[in-house]
C-alpha cells in the first residue's frame, strides 16, 4: 500500500517530536562533559533547529524511497 505524501510528512514529524525531547535531555547531559555550557533557552533553540532539519531529511528521504519502491512494481 502506498503512504500519502501527506501521512509521510505526519510520521516525520512524530519521530521528530519524540527525537526533540531526547536531543534536548542529551545536550543538557552531554554539552557540559565537552565544556559547552549553554542556557535551557539556548538548547531548546538549537532543538528546534536541528528538528526542523530533521524533518525535512526524513521526509525528503522517505519520498525518494516511495519513489524507487513505486517503480520497482511497475
Amino acid at each position: 500500500m502506498k503512504q500519502s505524501r501527506f501521512m509521510s510528512l505526519v510520521e516525520s514529524a512524530a519521530n521528530v517530536a519524540v527525537g526533540y525531547g531526547v536531543a534536548v535531555m542529551t545536550q543538557i547531559l552531554i554539552f557540559p562533559i565537552f565544556g559547552l555550557q549553554t542556557t535551557l533557552a539556548q538548547n531548546l533553540q538549537m532543538g528546534a533547529i536541528f528538528s526542523v532539519v530533521s524533518i525535512g531529511r526524513s521526509f525528503i528521504l522517505r519520498r525518494l524511497f516511495e519513489a524507487v519502491r513505486v517503480r520497482s512494481v511497475q
